[in-house]
């Protein structure tokens, strides 16, 4: 079975809330999602991932049924603020793990779609590429973009990385991009449901790292 597939996304209600602790359970099973991309330099997004889902769960825990969704904790972290989004807290952590979250969706679909370099065709580096200039690079000043691009050339082959998401087992490409496609269908409809929740709250926070 995929590592994706293990622990999947769970369908949104028809208002598209997310709830917290279904969000926290099944988000809590993707950092190793980043071993399977060998290079340690994908570790600093692995730890990072790690340490935002603590922050989120940290405030979750102190009050559960006040925090039954993501946005019923944003807003009572601006209340708390005066008003103001703060840059600590649960609400800076999610606003940073959504980015984490958006660049495996991205290299993910990406893969599924068949996008290759047609000159290197088992390398994924394109892949990764995309995913890292859509979703996280102009949030990285140019020491952290350096390490990307170190991170890029040491981006594994396209065959290791599909056999390292379906842990280690021999399994077709195409079986193995079919489990890709179904992970990737209530995945993103959640990755999508927080950036529009953070977009109608006005709660982005645009600065360099």
């Amino acid at each position: 079975m995929s590592i994706l597939l293990d622990n999947q996304f769970k369908e949104l209600p028809p208002d598209r809330a997310v709830d917290t602790k279904l969000f926290l359970e099944a988000v809590s099973h993707l950092p190793p999602f980043f071993d399977c991309l060998g290079s340690s330099i994908f570790s600093v997004i692995k730890s990072d991932i790690n340490g935002n889902i603590t922050k989120i769960r940290a405030v979750y825990v102190k009050d559960p049924v006040k925090y039954v969704t993501l946005q019923d904790i944003l807003v009572a972290e601006r209340e708390d603020h005066g008003g103001q989004w703060p840059k600590v807290g649960a609400t800076l952590a999610l606003m940073w793990l959504k980015r984490g979250l958006r660049f495996i969706q991205i290299l993910l679909q990406s893969l599924a779609d068949g996008e290759r370099d047609e000159n290197n065709p088992n390398l994924i580096r394109v892949n990764i590429t995309k995913a890292y200039e859509h979703a996280l690079k102009k949030y990285h000043g140019w020491i952290v973009q350096k390490i990307f691009n170190a991170a890029l050339l040491a981006a594994p082959y396209r065959s290791n990385f599909l056999k390292a998401l379906s842990k280690g087992e021999e399994v077709k490409e195409e079986d193995c991009l079919a489990n890709v496609r179904l992970f990737l269908v209530n995945y993103t409809a959640t990755v999508d449901a927080i950036y529009e929740m953070y977009t109608n709250l006005n709660a982005e926070l645009d600065y360099t790292v």
